[in-house]
This record gives C-alpha cells, structure tokens and sequence, in this order.
C-alpha cells in the first residue's frame, strides 16, 4: 500500500487538516494517510500549550472514524523521544516492508528542510509530498525528482486560533470536526474553556 505520513501535535485536530488530508490522499492516489500525533517531548514539558498526549490521539480517532483512507496513527507514542522524522520513516519502513511511505510536509517546512536531521538521507529513500502553507512560495522546477509539490487549498484555521478563541470564550463549532466538538465542550482540557461559546445551532460548513 501507499501510504502518506502526515504528522503533527494535533493539538487539536481541527476541520482543515481533515480537508487537506482528503485532498492529498485523492490527488497523490495515496491508499490511505496516517495523521501521526506527535507526542510530548519530556525535554519540554511545563512549557508547552500541548494538550495530554492521550487526548490529543483519542480526539483524533474520534475525528477520523468515518473518514475513508484517513487514520489516526499512534505509532511515535512506542518510539524513543524524542523521534526525528528519519528514524519514524526508517522504524515505520523495518516494521512494515509491504508499505510504500511517503512523508508530508507543509511548505513552510520545506523552506527550512535542509536543518532537519538527516535530510538528504530522508530524500534519497523516501518521497516527499509538500502542500502549500499561505507566505511560502515555492517553484516546482527547483524541487528534487522525489519531491512533490501538491496543489491543494489553502487552510487558514490553525490549533493555536482553537485554542484561543476557546480561552476568550468564543465559538469553535465550524473549525472543529463535529464529532469532537460536543466532547471538547463537555470536557474541555484544563485552563482552555472560560465560558466558550456553546452555539448547537451554529450552520456547520467545512472549510
């Protein structure tokens, strides 16, 4: 199978990344993408807004129940932390042989793709499938012959506005997948909710 990695905090999974998920699994004929939740490095905790590592993955298999070729993936949560995304490809590509991985990145981490650990080895191994990100242009014919520039939509929603608009008391309905947002409301992560906005009769549209 062809299979795309798509990792991230997820923190929370919101209706954009579902969006854009379904859009490179269509556009790249990818057999299915894993969202790989990213767990908390313990270099770092007590300085992070990142939610409880097991929420975040239960809301994003929540999120994704009824999402055809969409799949929420805990696999770095069993890896040494932290994991750099060569030794997750290479793990993922020892522990599953039948697979054929390629990585997903936004454009803004391919503008600094060159710092990351091991680059070169992650180019000359795997494909690399990169979606547009608003203020990073990038030209094609530059790319090396793994790269894949992808055209997808442009998502303006991000897990931070979430976040934010949850502690200033506003509505998140139309960001968050509907199948998470009653459980965020109900219980939501600790210091997050300050008299958010409940609005169950708020029109949902996806992004």
């Amino acid at each position: 199978m062809k299979i795309g990695i798509f990792g991230g905090s997820f923190n929370p999974i919101h209706r954009g990344h579902i969006a854009l998920a379904r859009q490179i699994l269509r556009k790249q004929r990818l057999d299915e993408v894993w969202l790989m939740v990213s767990p908390q490095n313990p270099l770092k905790q007590g300085n992070s807004d990142l939610w409880d590592d097991d929420l975040r993955l239960s809301l994003t298999r929540k999120a994704l129940e009824n999402e055809d070729g969409l799949v929420a993936c805990d696999y770095e949560f069993h890896l040494p932390r932290p994991s750099y995304t060569w030794d997750t490809l290479q793990s993922l590509s020892k522990d599953y042989p039948e697979h054929e991985f390629s990585l997903i990145i936004g454009a803004d981490n391919w503008s600094i793709f060159d710092r990351w650990y091991r680059a070169d080895d992650i180019l000359k191994n795997y494909r690399v499938i990169v979606y547009p990100r608003e203020g990073y242009d990038i030209d094609p014919t530059t790319l090396p012959s793994s790269v894949t520039l992808v055209n997808t939509k442009l998502y303006r929603v991000s897990s931070t506005e979430i976040r934010r608009r949850l502690r200033e008391g506003k509505t998140v309905r139309r960001l968050l997948p509907i199948a998470i947002y009653d459980e965020i409301m109900a219980s939501p992560p600790s210091g997050e909710l300050e008299g958010a906005l409940y609005d169950e009769n708020f029109n949902c549209q996806y992004l």
